[in-house]
């Protein structure tokens, strides 16, 4: 084990470059224009990967490719099998006038490397293939076989991952899944997330007049998409924090008195949290901390608004129409699809007759949850132990991977989410970046992971 480690050690100049490299493709999934970018991306981790000794190939779908990569084994081996999930696809940049520096073009200050995707999730699932370089380029046997599977399209939603899974089920039957995508509470407390929220997403629409009209010779006397959508929306949470859609917490569980006692050992304040989001005052559900608002509490969030005219100067219109984007976060026991009837039948009930009401549906995904007692969860708490030499703490994440539940059903696989961002990290926001010392800790986590996940 300790060529391995001083592998990792020696190394690190040279993987920061290389994931620098990684870095530069604006592999932006959601954008058609990137394309290119994305194959060559996924072209390039594959070839990476082959460099550290693994087989890999870059395996179409009808979508973006994904990127399989595996350790040299038998057919029918004995030895543990288990699975890395990543992802190589990235948020939009966008707003770019906030970035400090251009997202593609990586950035080192002190211990932090600034990029579009460093955290989220390239730099995460980089951490274990160096870790799996060290064993391969020391000669140092690993005690069970893996397989790397980093798809494309995990920030619109995995499109196409679960029909691979389905149709590779054979190749990818596994012990365990390992996914690197969530985060840690600050540096001194590493952590395993035992739960995920779920997720669904939809488009509302408010049409009013066939076009945009003028707001002198025609306002007063028709709806405005906009305020009629403003008062819409309005009427969607009350003044403690809950949302008022009827029949919205009906499947919710209450939080066990272990499960809020956990919570109670994070490190973070609701002043340092405050300080960090720089608002003035937090606000949340009554009744519940920071941290269990932001994590085990389901959620009605307004992701985007738009009507009328947006440029420079007065352009006085009564506009056409009014839109925007939503996504509900949810938890365990809330059905996605239940949720979204409950939501869209109670948007239809209270919308004014004086416009059209259009919703347009997205992606959608259950909560995940695993026993943090299992056998594999004490086994990547003491991975961690090792790593970061620190005693780990125990997490709900806010956030979705809605993958990880297609992992149960089609691979009958719990899912050890180990991650390494830091709540300043910027996922998803400008200035996105990522701690070099955690990337240096993950990959030692990684390596003593395999370890202990193969002697259970």
């Amino acid at each position: 084990m300790q060529p391995v480690l001083n592998y990792l050690k020696q190394n690190q100049p040279r993987f920061v470059a290389e994931l620098c490299e990684f870095l530069r493709f604006p592999s932006v999934s959601a954008q058609p224009q990137h394309k290119n970018d994305m194959s060559a991306c996924a072209e390039w981790l594959a070839n990476h990967c082959r460099q550290i000794g693994l087989e890999a190939a870059v395996r179409a779908t009808e979508g973006h490719p994904i990127v399989v990569a595996k350790t040299l084994r038998e057919n029918h081996s004995p030895r543990p099998h288990f699975m890395v999930y990543g992802h190589y696809d990235v948020q939009p940049p966008d707003p770019l006038d906030l970035w400090t520096s251009p997202p593609f073009e990586p950035r080192i200050e002190g211990r932090s490397l600034f990029a579009r995707g460093s955290t989220d999730n390239k730099g995460q699932h980089f951490a274990h293939l160096k870790a799996v370089e060290a064993y391969l380029k020391t000669g140092t046997p690993l005690p069970c076989d893996l397989t790397f599977v980093i798809e494309g399209e995990e920030e619109v939603g995995s499109k196409h991952l679960a029909k691979f899974l389905k149709t590779n089920r054979a190749e990818l039957n596994c012990d365990a899944i390992v996914v690197s995508d969530t985060g840690m509470p600050d540096k001194k407390h590493p952590a395993l997330t035992y739960g995920l929220r779920g997720i669904i997403a939809f488009e509302i629409t408010l049409h009013g007049p066939s076009r945009d009209l003028h707001s002198g010779t025609f306002g007063g006397t028709v709806d405005n998409p906009a305020m009629a959508l403003c008062q819409l929306l309005g009427k969607l949470r009350n003044k403690d924090g809950r949302i008022a859609i009827p029949h919205f917490y009906d499947d919710v569980e209450s939080l066990s008195a272990y499960e809020r006692a956990e919570f109670k050992r994070l490190p973070i304040t609701g002043r340092q949290l405050q300080k960090l989001l720089g608002v003035k005052m937090l606000f949340g559900e009554r009744g519940f901390s920071p941290a269990e608002q932001r994590s085990a509490r389901p959620t009605f969030e307004i992701n985007g608004l738009t009507s009328g005219y947006q440029g420079e100067g007065s352009k006085t219109i009564v506009p056409a129409l009014a839109r925007v984007k939503i996504t509900c976060r949810l938890v365990p026991n809330q059905r996605p699809e239940r949720i979204r009837k409950i939501v869209c039948d109670y948007l239809k009930r209270i919308c004014p007759p004086t416009v059209r009401l259009e919703i347009e549906a997205g992606h959608g995904a259950e909560a995940y949850e695993v026993s943090p007692t299992s056998a594999h969860a004490q086994a990547a708490l003491r991975a961690l132990r090792s790593a970061f030499h620190r005693e780990p703490v125990l997490l709900r994440e806010g956030g979705s991977i809605p993958i990880v539940n297609e992992f149960k059903n089609v691979l009958g696989a719990d899912t050890l989410l180990l991650g390494l961002a830091l709540p300043e990290d910027n996922a998803h926001s400008p200035n996105e970046k990522f701690d070099l010392d955690n990337f240096e800790n993950g990959q030692r986590m990684s390596a003593f992971l395999w370890r202990e996940l193969s002697a259970l």
